[in-house]
Parts: structure tokens; sequence; C-alpha cells
């Protein structure tokens, strides 16, 4: 297979009927469209290029390693250890805290000249354009992808979902709905992260809703049987691009249906 070159991802998108002024959620697997000239530096020139400036491109930089070991995030430190990790895991700083297994595109993004980051330490999300500064504001620790949150931000603004080489289960527009949603089993759990807070380190505790994404995959499958997604390919990348608001809507109503 050739190299791809930017001009391939400005087509592609073009095809998928993307254009100036469009907002999206992007979720990116570089290694899956084989190999990319410049690599993620490509796909977002090619992703800015093609919304402009008064697009906006938003995609998660999630650090979730700073949680507590007890939600298994630490799997390979001895329990004997997580005191440690709690005592001394660094602060999150939006400015250098990496991404953790976001992918290549999204690590690039979060530090990306005119790219804003939001404050939640362990569930942060990054934009650019337009609504970049909107997006970012005043994610609350306790409301990670409710209302009020950038994903719920985005379904105010009516913006796109954009997958490129992943599937539903890194689609995390799909958790709105979870905060949406009514099912038995819905329930809340207390997190910690490290912050600074009056100038000092702490590991702070704070209550959210616990998060199921195990049945996303198949929520995916039932949209796109219901309703428009448009499909392309680029190397060997399967690229999906879909309207948040009906993607939130239909998967709402269906974990109210099959969740227990």
């Amino acid at each position: 297979m050739r190299p791809i070159i930017k001009d391939d991802f400005l087509r592609v998108f073009h095809s998928l009927g993307l254009e100036k002024g469009h907002t999206l959620m992007v979720h990116t697997s570089l290694s899956k469209f084989g190999y990319v000239c410049g690599g993620a530096q490509t796909v977002i020139e090619a992703l800015l290029e093609t919304v402009g400036e008064e697009g906006t491109v938003m995609m998660p930089t999630q650090s979730w390693k700073n949680l507590d070991p007890e939600d298994g995030v630490h799997w390979d430190v001895a329990e004997e250890y997580w005191q440690m990790i709690r005592d001394h895991w660094p602060a999150y700083d939006k400015r250098i805290t990496p991404t953790n297994t976001m992918g290549s595109v999204a690590e690039m993004f979060r530090s990306w000249p005119g790219a804003v980051r939001s404050d939640h330490p362990a569930r942060s999300v990054a934009a650019w354009g337009k609504h970049a500064e909107y997006l970012v504001s005043g994610h609350d620790f306790s409301n990670i992808f409710g209302d009020g949150s950038p994903i719920g931000k985005l379904y105010e603004l009516d913006g796109d979902v954009l997958l490129l080489g992943v599937g539903y289960d890194k689609n995390t527009s799909l958790h709105l709905a979870d905060t949406r949603a009514a099912y038995p089993g819905k329930h809340n759990c207390v997190e910690h992260s490290a912050i600074m807070e009056n100038e000092k380190r702490v590991w702070k505790a704070y209550e959210t809703l616990f998060v199921d994404g195990e049945d996303f995959e198949q929520i995916g499958t039932a949209f796109e049987q219901a309703c428009t997604v448009r499909h392309g390919k680029l190397g060997n990348a399967e690229l999906r691009l879909m309207k948040q608001r009906e993607l939130v809507d239909f998967a709402t109503d269906w974990i109210q249906h099959n969740r227990t």
C-alpha cells in the first residue's frame, strides 16, 4: 500500500460531507490507517483545514491513570503499593499531563497551537476552533459526560462525531446517553484524582456517575441499522461520520429498553 498523505485525508473528509464550519468530536487510531506520511500531524492538519477557523474540532485527552488504584487502572502495581500511588501521583496539569491510551493524534492535539484543554483531572477533552473555549470550560469533576459537560455542550451545538479507525467502544458521546437514560443498575461512585488545590497537591474525592461502556458496540450496530451514518475508507481504516444528537437520542432509548 502506498503512503497516505494529507490530500488523501482531505479528499475522504470531503466525500463524507465535512466542510468549513463543522463542529466535530473526533476519535482516532492512527495505526489502523497504515503508513501515514507525517503521522499525527498530517491528520490534525487535514481536520483543521477541513473545518476551518469557523469550525471546531474536539478530541478526548483523558488521563485516566490519575484515578485510584482500586478502580483497576494500575493493574501492574501490587496492592501493597497502592497508597504510594495515592501519595505521589503527579497532580493534573492540563498543560503537560499526558493522555492515556487516547492515541498519538489526541496526544499531539492536546498541545496543538490554539488548542485548549478542560480541567477534569482524569476525563479531559481538548478543542480547537470557534467553540473551543465554550466546550472545555467548566468541566466539573462530578459531571464528566452529562449535560453541561463538553459532550453535553456538543449536543447543544448540534455537532457531529467522526470515528477514524475506531469503533463505537471509543465513542465518548454514548456516555451522554448513559447519563440521560434511566435503568435499574444505574448508580454513582466515588473517584479520586491528584489535583492542585490552594497551591497544594491533594488526592481529591468526587462523586460521579459510574460509566458503563460494555454494550457500546451493540448500540452502534443497532444505530447503524436504524439511522444514517456516512462511511468512508482510507488505507486499512474505516471512517464513520454521524450526527451526535441522533446518536445520543437513539442510544438513550436503547439503554432504557435493554440495560438491567
